[in-house]
């Protein structure tokens, strides 16, 4: 039976086939980057959105995909077989080093591109979730040189809760939400011998939140 989870999936899947973030797809079929991002897949009020007949031609298009390759990903669950297929406890693992180059990222936090390695969990991980590995000692006493970040970019963001935060000049840092306004985001540094920062939200390109550590 053809739903709205096994079509998504299904686009998902055939990104990850050719090396792509949902976004890096979009981009590659002539579409807006945000098209397929996970906030479009529902409305304001919950309900589902679908992609338009004409949006799955052009990925199709755009990838040499044939309706009925496509046709396999639906009747197999969206199953990816690219570098991002995620079993129930692996997720991509990289640097923070790593983590503020070009090209890891989409527009809008979720692993994308190569270099990526693999971390086994002991646990189910989430679609889209990844891993940081902290690197340095800025983020004491919280987190240590070697310790590793799980983060999930899906994951609504509240006042108090410990994020990732990527600036549009490369700058990757892992801090403590305070605020977050219309125009200002605050964050409060995990470690005390660094200060508190302030941006506008144009300058940075994702946050994204801190939902485990490995400690």
């Amino acid at each position: 039976m053809l739903s709205h989870e096994k079509v998504w999936a299904a686009i998902d899947a055939l990104a990850a086939r050719h090396s792509l973030s949902a976004s890096g797809l979009a981009r590659k079929a002539g579409l807006d980057s945000t098209a397929f991002n996970k906030s479009k897949r529902r409305s304001a009020d919950g309900r589902p959105r679908w992609p338009s007949t004409e949006s799955l031609s052009k990925i199709m298009e755009a990838t040499n995909t044939t309706l009925a390759e496509f046709l396999g990903l639906l009747q197999g669950g969206g199953l990816p077989a690219g570098p991002y297929r995620q079993s129930s406890g692996s997720v991509p693992l990289i640097g923070f080093a790593q983590a503020g180059a070009g090209g890891f990222f989409d527009d809008a936090g979720f692993p994308a591109g190569q270099g990526w390695e693999h971390l086994d969990l002991p646990g189910p991980a989430r679609e889209g979730a990844y891993a940081l590995q902290v690197q340095g000692e800025s983020m004491l006493p919280l987190y240590r040189d070697g310790d590793t970040l799980i983060i999930d970019p899906s994951a609504q963001l509240r006042r108090g809760d410990r994020v990732v935060v990527k600036t549009v000049g490369g700058e990757v840092m892992a801090k403590v939400l305070i605020r977050q306004g219309s125009e200002r985001v605050e964050l409060l540094s995990l470690n005390p011998d660094h200060p508190n920062r302030v941006f506008r939200k144009s300058e940075l390109e994702w946050m994204a939140r801190i939902v485990w550590a490995s400690q």
